[in-house]
């Protein structure tokens, strides 16, 4: 993994639990597995911890370790790292996607009660007019009874549905995947894209990005949405079409948070940084911070699982590796 990670992932109180269930040596980071400290220590490796910036486990740095049973992936998809060679070879491969899906659903759940109250119209108002509109109730805003709709039933997608349980809004759902008794289970209405985007007044998107759902969301989908809806995305920039979002935000008619965008970070130039209906937030929505040790406890709990002989209880499955988000 990469090497800035480690104290954030692992800090002294997660990496000294991790050593009492495995023999690790902390000071052993690398980020290349051609990096001549690994040839010993992977010839005798059984557990391979792994995070951001871990090179592809192919077969040449697989032949490398041939005693590894498990990946312990310290981040979320292992898309990046992963091949197809892992479960040919029978090595597990665990993910900490549950515990990085934790903050992403909170962030999700402030900006929907936010949005709802539309803070962020109010705080320009107020920035640009520099004086108090006035006490009296205000029409149109509030979150009693407000429509949101989730676009995947992902991890993060279920956590948002969860998460909005206590309060008094109304959430459907949209997934290709989810029946209507899986919609069910969850608690929320399954709708098609185009009726959930017809229906919500706050749509939240939480897909993963393949060529089957790149820009998804493009200018025929956002027409449908109705006046005053606001779109947020968590997900990944490139489920949205940013010129058509910026046409439309131009007119006043939606508005978007975005904490991902396509090209990540943004041109300079980008509209979105000025149109008054965006709020953009620079990929914070995952684990940040103090957050990332929740990852790091995640691994050592999967490492105590194998220590005791059982399995992991976060295997990545390869057939739905795609899905993922």
């Amino acid at each position: 993994m990469s090497s800035q990670n480690l104290p954030l992932v692992f800090p002294p109180q997660v990496l000294a639990r991790l050593r009492e269930s495995v023999d690790i040596d902390p000071g052993l980071v690398a980020e290349d597995f051609t990096d001549p400290r690994l040839a010993d220590a992977l010839a005798r490796t059984e557990i391979l911890v792994t995070g951001w910036g871990c090179p592809r486990l192919d077969a040449a740095a697989l032949d490398a370790a041939p005693k590894l049973r498990a990946v312990l992936h310290s981040a979320g998809s292992v898309k990046s790292l992963a091949t197809p060679e892992l479960w040919r070879r029978g090595i597990a491969v665990s993910s900490a996607a549950v515990a990085n899906a934790v903050p992403v659903a909170e962030y999700t759940l402030a900006m929907i009660l936010l949005a709802g109250k539309d803070l962020f119209a109010a705080r320009d108002r107020l920035r640009g007019e520099r004086a108090f509109p006035g006490w009296g109730l205000v029409p149109g805003i509030g979150n009693h009874g407000r429509r949101v709709g989730v676009i995947g039933a992902s991890r993060i997608g279920r956590k948002v549905l969860e998460l909005l349980r206590p309060f008094d809004l109304v959430p459907s759902l949209t997934d290709p995947y989810v029946d209507e008794a899986g919609a069910a289970a969850l608690g929320v209405p399954l709708l098609r894209l185009d009726d959930l985007l017809r229906t919500s007044e706050i749509v939240t998107i939480h897909a993963p990005e393949t060529p089957q759902t790149r820009r998804l969301i493009g200018a025929r989908e956002l027409a449908l949405m109705p006046d005053g809806a606001v779109l947020i995305n968590t997900a990944r920039g490139g489920l949205l079409d940013h010129d058509a979002l910026i046409a439309e935000l131009r007119t006043g008619r939606l508005s978007a948070i975005l904490d991902v965008t396509d090209p990540e970070p943004l041109p300079a130039d980008s509209p979105l940084y000025d149109l008054p209906g965006a709020f953009i937030t620079p990929h914070l929505a995952g684990s940040q911070g103090n957050e990332a040790a929740r990852l790091g406890l995640a691994v050592v709990r999967e490492a105590e699982r194998l220590a005791a002989g059982g399995e992991v209880a976060y295997a990545v499955d390869p057939a739905v590796l795609g899905r993922e988000a």
